[in-house]
C-alpha cells in the first residue's frame, strides 16, 4: 500500500530517502486522481523494498505541493537523492510510472 505522506513527514520520507521515491499528489474530489490511485497502489506493491511510493493529499498538505509547483492533479513526482528527476501530470499508463523507477534502479 502506498505510504501516506504529509507536510510533516515529507522531508524525512522523501528528501532523505536512500531509495528512489515516487509521490502522487492527489485529492479525494479529483476524478483523474481516482484513476491513477490504483496504478500507484500496484506500483507500490511491485517496488516494495526497492523504492518508496507514497501519496500526498494536496487539500490537507499544501506546503510541498506549492514548493514543487504542483498546479494540476494528479501530479506524480519522482525523487532521487532529494531532487525531482521526473514529473508526470495527468493520467498515464502504468508503464510510464514503472519505467521512471526502473531507470533509477539500474
Amino acid at each position: 500500500m502506498a505510504l501516506e505522506i504529509t507536510d510533516a513527514t515529507f522531508d524525512e520520507v522523501v528528501l532523505k530517502s536512500d531509495k528512489p521515491v515516487m509521490v502522487d499528489f492527489w485529492a479525494a474530489w479529483c476524478g483523474p486522481c481516482r484513476m491513477v490511485g490504483p496504478i500507484i497502489e500496484e506500483v507500490s506493491e511491485e517496488y516494495k523494498g526497492k523504492a518508496v511510493v507514497g501519496k500526498v493529499d494536496v487539500d490537507a498538505n499544501q506546503e510541498f505541493a506549492a514548493k514543487y509547483g504542483v498546479r494540476n492533479i494528479p501530479t506524480v513526482l519522482v525523487f532521487q537523492n532529494g531532487e525531482v528527476v521526473g514529473r508526470q501530470v495527468g493520467v498515464a499508463p502504468k508503464s510510464i510510472y514503472t519505467e521512471a523507477l526502473d531507470s533509477l534502479l539500474k
